[in-house]
């Protein structure tokens, strides 16, 4: 008979791609670990994972047990939810995946869920729209913000991902004050590449949409700083640094100190559509749902 923790194993297999990584994440030693694979093979009767010297991949029967062990262990998270509190109440642990950029309208999204829904505790995780993608295909997030563009791109592909659209990014320029002159109210795309500028590092989709929109005024920016994150930019700028881009959200929640200037980016005025994503995969969590309705 099967049991949860092999359905956990292995889609902890499925997630790291790596027999050492997986057992580690497990708690497991190595070979308890590639144990527990082998008896799931023998009782199933199919081959799971093709091996050489190293992880070589799912076989595509083994693709097809982890979907349905994605489904089952989301099944069993999801009653545990429902069960545990008293009725009316949500509680439990949501898991939320955000790009860099939507840390700011995260945050205030996980201020709105807390209020409604008290029992939630929500644990929020920064990287990349690629990594969310994969990390709520692999059922390690519950939900996921990022831009639209890049989750309909995937959702056409992978028929389980729901996406709705939340909010859109603008841009302003946080700039050290010494560095514009005074009186100064918004400020050109183009002029803001003459700059010392610190922006997210290559690769990231913010950053692809800032180059493009520099590339398309005609300027190649002075880029002094690659970043993985907004918090070093936005001190760079309080220290007289650089200037950085940052989405209006995060300014208009925080505020500034007075020894740098925001100024909104014009010529042309970009916005940029963010977009909840989840995995429908039957009913939703409950947590997710509430997040739903905050958003809603």
């Amino acid at each position: 008979m099967l049991d949860l923790k092999d359905l956990q194993f292995l889609t902890a297999l499925a997630r790291q791609k790596h027999f050492a990584r997986a057992a580690e994440e497990c708690g497991v030693s190595q070979p308890a670990f590639s144990m527990r694979i082998a008896k799931l093979e023998e009782h199933l009767e199919t081959k799971i994972v093709h091996r050489g010297n190293r992880f070589q991949g799912l076989t595509p029967d083994g693709e097809s047990i982890v979907r349905h062990a994605l489904q089952i262990l989301e099944d069993v998270k999801r009653l545990e939810t429902e069960f545990s509190a008293e009725p009316g109440d949500v509680t439990g642990v949501l898991s939320l995946a955000v790009i860099p950029t939507a840390a700011a309208l995260a945050a205030k999204t996980v201020i709105q869920l807390r209020e409604a829904n008290p029992g939630i505790t929500v644990r929020v995780k920064t990287m990349n729209s690629l990594a969310i993608l994969h990390g709520l295909e692999a059922g390690t997030y519950d939900a996921g913000i990022t831009y639209t563009d890049s989750a309909n791109s995937e959702s056409a592909i992978h028929s389980f991902l729901s996406v709705t659209p939340i909010d859109d990014e603008e841009y302003v320029l946080l700039v050290p004050s010494d560095m514009v002159e005074d009186g100064k109210t918004q400020i050109t795309w183009k002029e803001a590449g003459a700059l010392p500028l610190c922006l997210l590092e290559p690769g990231m989709q913010n950053r692809h949409i800032i180059d493009t929109v520099f590339q398309d005024v005609g300027t190649r920016p002075r880029v002094v700083a690659e970043l993985s994150g907004l918090t070093a930019g936005v001190v760079m700028a309080i220290q007289g640094a650089a200037a950085t881009v940052v989405p209006k959200v995060l300014v208009e929640n925080t505020g500034a100190p007075r020894s740098v200037r925001i100024l909104p980016l014009v010529d042309p005025e970009v916005h940029k559509s963010l977009s909840l994503v989840t995995a429908d995969r039957g009913p939703a969590l409950r947590t997710v749902q509430a997040l739903k309705e905050v958003l809603r």
